[in-house]
């Protein structure tokens, strides 16, 4: 598996709502990142509105004009360096399960949200 991953990035994008700003939001991923450990290597990229056109792969395309049009407010884009795209989903899981844990949720709010990553050319859902 190591030489699998090995010069590979690994990629992971979710799609979630918060009622919280961006700011607020990318303020507590830095302290969960500190608390749970989470790799440097992994990079987050926080966007506000989701913009299906930005995504080039079709299904993953499809499935972020799905999240908008759910109401969906907010994607979280994972890349990690010498990691599988499912080790990257796990990663962003910690963080936003974490991140439900935080002030940033109220307390019994509904998580509404999914993590996909590509297996063999096709974008999944991680459970």
């Amino acid at each position: 598996m190591e030489n699998q991953t090995k010069n590979q990035v690994g990629e992971a994008y979710a799609f979630f709502n918060c009622r919280a700003s961006k700011p607020e939001i990318e303020r507590e991923i830095v302290d969960i990142r500190r608390v749970i450990g989470t790799p440097n290597q992994l990079e987050l990229t926080l966007t506000e509105g989701i913009n299906p056109e930005s995504f080039k792969h079709p299904e993953l395309r499809s499935i972020a004009q799905d999240a908008k049009d759910a109401g969906i407010r907010y994607s979280l884009q994972g890349r990690y360096e010498n990691a599988s795209n499912k080790q990257t989903a796990d990663e962003v899981a910690s963080v936003l399960n974490q991140a439900y844990q935080s002030p940033l949720y109220r307390d019994k709010e509904e998580f509404r949200g999914g993590i996909f990553y590509d297996e063999n050319g096709s974008y999944v859902e991680r459970e």
